[in-house]
């Protein structure tokens, strides 16, 4: 998994905190996606104001792209020049969906090796583990099957394991309503498929609540995004042990319900609205006049200009300055200083 998985140590940790409380592997699923969606939710309130400011910002970007069609760099001048006057910011609500995939990979980190993240059982002996049966150390489902040989015949790994290390991994327990949370399901009929099709039911539910309660209209390929992203970690439910697809149902679960909340208490069409009377205020603004002295070629006069000119009036005094300052400074380029001796 490598740099995805990179919250597996420390969410290995946490596991493990709540299995020592619960004694079962997936209700530690469980309530460890609860805590996940109760930590988020603040994180979840700032994304939903920040795609209903996007929204808002639709008409002057739409404008913007429309008038400089054919001019990339004025176009991408003008929509920095609307990030600085207006706090649009494109990237404001991507911090929640980086850090949802983050801990969806470590996960997917902790299911692939429950005996190095939850149970601290040393590398070396895991290797020797996969060696006695066959497996390769690194595959996703090595970790899986050794917990699944021990608790059926801890004696082949006695010169492998201690004691200890026996009586934890035959004590793990990871029935999970009569369901093995440490067998991979596969595409082949069976029970095991019972929470990756849930996590399918359950994403498409997400996925439409969400779109309604962001308020933007996708277009074209931006409709497919949501569900292009999803259905990769569908995929993931087939291919990986039962516990991952156990965790992305939870997870999809109190995610639309949170998004129903959020829908009620911060309605996209209202928060459009409000921000889009700020950028109006805004805009009124930057065009309201204001009495300003100009001093040129020795003359003082006063003068009604708006804030876009007083930009522009500040820009030419500090070319002025500048001018004033380096004027001594020799300008001529390091090319031509043989030319002039």
């Amino acid at each position: 998994m490598g740099f995805l998985g990179i919250l597996g140590l420390p969410l290995g940790y946490v596991l493990q905190w709540i299995y020592e409380i619960v004694g079962n592997y997936g209700w530690s699923i469980l309530l460890f996606t609860v805590i996940v969606r109760l930590a988020f939710f603040p994180l979840q309130v700032k994304q939903q104001k920040s795609t209903a400011r996007m929204s808002a910002y639709q008409p002057m970007i739409a404008e913007i792209q429309k008038k400089y069609a054919k001019d990339r760099e004025k176009q991408n001048e003008e929509l920095m020049r609307m990030q600085q006057e207006y706090g649009y910011n494109p990237a404001a609500g991507c911090l929640p969906m980086f850090l949802n995939l983050f801990v969806i990979f470590g996960i997917i980190e902790v299911v692939y090796r429950p005996l190095q993240y939850i149970l601290h059982i040393p590398a070396d002996a895991i290797a020797k583990a996969a060696e006695v049966m066959g497996l390769a150390s690194a595959n996703y489902t090595t970790q899986s099957q050794i917990v699944q040989q021990v608790q059926q015949n801890a004696a082949m790994f006695g010169d492998i394991f201690s004691p200890e290390q026996l009586a934890m991994i035959q004590d793990f327990r990871v029935d999970f309503f009569g369901i093995n949370l440490m067998q991979n399901p596969g595409f082949e009929l069976n029970n095991l498929l019972i929470f990756p099709l849930l996590s399918i039911v359950t994403m498409a539910m997400l996925n439409v609540v969400m779109l309604r309660s962001s308020g933007q209209q996708l277009q074209g390929s931006m409709k497919l995004m949501p569900w292009m992203t999803s259905l990769m970690f569908v995929w993931f439910a087939f291919q990986v042990p039962v516990g991952f697809s156990l965790y992305y149902t939870v997870s999809n679960l109190f995610q639309f319900f949170q998004s129903l909340l959020l829908r009620k208490l911060y309605d996209p069409e209202k928060l459009k609205e409000q921000i889009a009377q700020e950028i109006e205020e805004k805009k009124r603004q930057r065009k309201a006049k204001k009495e300003v002295t100009v001093v040129k070629d020795g003359k003082t006069t006063t003068k009604q200009v708006s804030a876009s000119e007083m930009n522009r009036l500040r820009i030419e005094m500090a070319r002025k300055l500048d001018e004033e300052k380096y004027k001594d400074e020799r300008t001529v380029p390091l090319s031509e200083l043989g030319k002039e001796e």
